[in-house]
């Protein structure tokens, strides 16, 4: 015999209301609670096959990299608690019963249905859990989904779409396409897979429209080519991983984008901006003016700026030899964003500072010492990079300050 349901109380079953989609609902419901889902950043997976392997990849990849992050992904097999993962596991039993008795009268006020119930009662989980980054599994279709209602899904990723509740999302696959694609909104970048080319008619068409940057990946290689081993077996999750892969080079692009606004905001006066000189690089800029960060910082104007109103601690490259430091080190006690940023293409000027210089350079560099024979580094800062250096020359030596061996 089943053991009951200890939610049964708190949560009606879905046969008694049905499929009710629609965003006012738990707009409101969200309002009157001060909503909580803005104290966090997320990431949306839509589609009909594969979204809750793509949301546990990017949730497993992110939180590897310590970002506090949650994961929401339905249904559940024996439980509700399944389908909230906090950063140190799943809600407890005892917490979600706790904060459902608590939501009791706020929807029974907004006559919210019973899957807009657990996703505000997932939203008020993760903000009072601290999480920093949501992974957030569309539950049906898209554009009125209850997880849709996130103010700050900056990026979306997209399964495998199909034929599926065609009662409610229409009856071709161009519809239920379109449906999927109502996640879609301007700034945001999505990723997919290769879809049906009626499928992915409806994407590129509303990402145009929409002014939503589309990426199309395929799947991952096999292992014996060469390929990562993961560890769901098929094709099927070959071509998950990679869209959850793109799903975080995503993230890393906007985080690289962010740092330039952050600076500007911080500072409006100073000269932080995109268009970097090759000598002072990434410090006054994003990385380096480069076609893809180029892309990375039009693409995410007033995105993951800020975190409960204070500036968010971005990451990127230092000029110092490529190497990434935080702007923590410059802002202390700012919040950690993401994790550190490979230089995305050999137009970056990282790439020629690492090939060795030759004689004729270093006395072009420094000819009051007619060249360098050396560099000690006397200082760095708490990442490495060149606080204070002594540069020996033929003639001589000199006392720099990083910031002025990086103009050289």
């Amino acid at each position: 015999m089943p053991e009951a349901d200890p939610f049964a109380e708190l949560i009606a079953p879905f046969s008694r209301r049905g499929v009710d989609l629609g965003l006012e609902r738990i707009e409101a419901a969200l309002e009157e609670l001060g909503h909580p889902e803005r104290t966090f950043k997320a990431v949306q997976v839509a589609g009909t096959n594969g979204k809750g392997s793509i949301a546990t990849m990017v949730e497993r990849i992110v939180s590897a990299a310590g970002i506090r992050c949650g994961l929401y992904t339905s249904p559940h097999l024996l439980s509700w608690c399944e389908r909230i993962r906090l950063p140190d596991g799943l809600i407890a039993e005892v917490s979600l019963t706790t904060l459902l008795q608590r939501l009791q009268p706020l929807a029974l006020r907004h006559d919210l249905t019973p899957f807009e119930l657990i996703t505000v009662a997932c939203f008020v989980a993760f903000a009072e859990a601290q999480v920093e980054l949501a992974v957030l599994e569309v539950g049906l279709g898209g554009r009125l989904d209850a997880t849709t209602v996130h103010p700050d899904r900056s990026v979306l990723a997209f399964a495998s779409i199909g034929l599926d509740h065609t009662e409610h999302l229409g009856s071709t696959l161009a519809a239920i396409a379109r449906e999927k694609a109502g996640v879609m909104h301007p700034g945001a970048a999505a990723v997919s897979g290769p879809q049906d080319p009626e499928a992915a008619a409806v994407l590129e068409a509303e990402a145009g429209r929409l002014g939503c940057q589309l990426q199309w990946c395929s799947p991952l290689p096999a292992e014996q080519e060469g390929g990562p081993r993961l560890g769901l077996r098929g094709d099927l999750q070959r071509l998950n991983a990679a869209v959850a892969l793109a799903a975080i080079e995503a993230l890393r692009a906007q985080a690289v984008a962010a740092r330039t606004y952050a600076l500007k905001a911080r500072k409006p006066a100073a000269l932080f901006d995109l268009q970097a000189t090759t000598a002072s690089q990434v410090y006054k800029g994003v990385e380096a003016e480069t076609p893809s960060t180029r892309a990375a910082v039009e693409g995410t104007r007033g995105l993951v700026l800020t975190y409960n109103n204070t500036l968010i601690d971005a990451v990127f490259h230092s000029s110092s030899g490529g190497n990434t430091e935080s702007s923590g080190d410059l802002w202390p006690r700012q919040l950690p964003y993401l994790v550190s940023v490979p230089d995305y293409d050999n137009a970056s000027p990282v790439r020629d500072w690492r090939q060795p210089l030759d004689q004729t350079k270093l006395r072009q560099a420094f000819p009051e010492l007619g060249g360098a024979l050396g560099i000690d580094v006397l200082s760095t800062t708490p990442t490495g990079r060149v606080r204070q250096a002594r540069v020996v020359g033929p003639s001589g030596q000199l006392a720099l300050t990083g910031a002025q061996l990086r103009s050289r």
